[in-house]
């Protein structure tokens, strides 16, 4: 079975098996696993923060970062498209009491122009704009880098509101692999930053939220308060320090895959292709064939995927390679699409 569905059907290797095994841990709870206490000093490290926390998924990693970024009864801007608006299940709405304020951006890119015209004015019957939410890579966007750039005139214009901005970087590492930058320059001037060990990271569970001593002292608690301390979660700590060390330089390979994906496709009749800039590839369907019943049919024949779009007209599919996935898997998946799609116009 080929799945590309997502990077987040990857299973342990051996030897991040091994490590997990091996374990060292405590009671993280009490702040006494040495395992989780390493990842997040590790962690906090990469991103240029002075401290980190474990968090079982990027879900709740950006949820607790909105309740302590905020109060109920403020707005959080965020993009059209992105993770943290369409598929956390309202959940700023549920635990925070906060309204998000979308802002479409081109490929998952809003400027601080659009910015400016999404910030209340300091009028009393209006919900103040409490926080400033970005994602990069965009994963509705097909994997988008959000540019430094265009992201520093962004984290620029909030704080000279006097707003925090938080960054959805579940796949932040992938955005150091593709643009040689090193990560702790990717978010410079960010006031957090969540990124995840469960996507291309390769790990079974976890995120981690990053941050400022005192955001994280807050944010500890309000891990609590959703459910989220847990016990010996070295366990789960040491697959985050192994693929750390060993599972970062080689996204650069799903990368590759992605691109020959992306180019394979591309050369099919009735098949569009977004541009691809890491691991995600978007193929958009021009003819009469749904993007449903395609993956249906990639389904029985060994090969998964996943629509990318709700509603009626769906005719985009969403391809994620990760390390689980090979060349020879990309090289089969082209060619089984374009048998279907040939099939289809016969």
């Amino acid at each position: 079975m080929i799945d590309l569905r997502s990077d987040t059907v990857t299973k342990p290797t051996s030897a991040m098996r091994a490590a997990i095994a091996s374990a060292e841990v405590g009671d993280d709870v009490y702040g006494e696993d040495p395992t989780v206490l390493e990842l997040e000093a590790q962690a906090a490290d990469l991103m240029g923060m002075e401290a980190a926390l474990f968090v079982p998924s990027g879900t709740m990693g950006n949820q607790v970062a909105i309740a302590c970024h905020t109060r109920p009864g403020q707005e959080v801007v965020v993009e059209t498209a992105s993770h943290v608006l369409n598929v956390e299940v309202a959940a700023m709405a549920r635990f925070s009491g906060v309204l998000a304020r979308a802002v479409a951006g081109e490929g998952g890119v809003f400027t601080a122009d659009q910015l400016a015209g999404a910030l209340r004015p300091d009028v009393y019957y209006l919900a103040p704009t409490g926080l400033v939410c970005l994602e990069s890579t965009h994963n509705a966007a097909g994997g988008r880098v959000w540019p430094v750039g265009e992201m520093r005139d962004v984290v620029a214009l909030a704080h000279e509101r006097g707003i925090p901005v938080h960054l959805d970087g579940a796949r932040i590492l992938n955005a150091q692999v593709v643009t040689g930058t090193p990560v702790r320059e990717l978010v410079a001037g960010l006031d957090s930053v969540m990124f995840c060990l469960s996507k291309g990271l390769g790990c079974p569970v976890g995120s981690l939220l990053c941050g400022s001593t005192p955001f994280i002292e807050e944010a500890r608690r309000t891990r609590k308060a959703m459910g989220g301390g847990m016990r010996q979660a070295g366990v789960l700590a040491a697959a985050g320090l192994y693929a750390l060390e060993h599972h970062v330089e080689r996204l650069a390979e799903d990368h590759a895959h992605a691109e020959l994906l992306a180019s394979g496709l591309a050369e099919i009749p009735g098949v569009e292709v977004w541009p691809q800039e890491t691991n995600i590839v978007v193929l958009e369907l021009t003819g009469s064939l749904s993007a449903p019943e395609l993956c249906r049919r990639l389904g029985n024949r060994d090969v998964l995927a996943s629509p990318a779009a709700a509603g009626a007209d769906q005719r985009r599919i969403r391809f994620v390679t990760h390390l689980d996935v090979s060349r020879s898997d990309v090289e089969r998946t082209v060619d089984l699409v374009s048998e279907e799609l040939r099939s289809t116009t016969e």
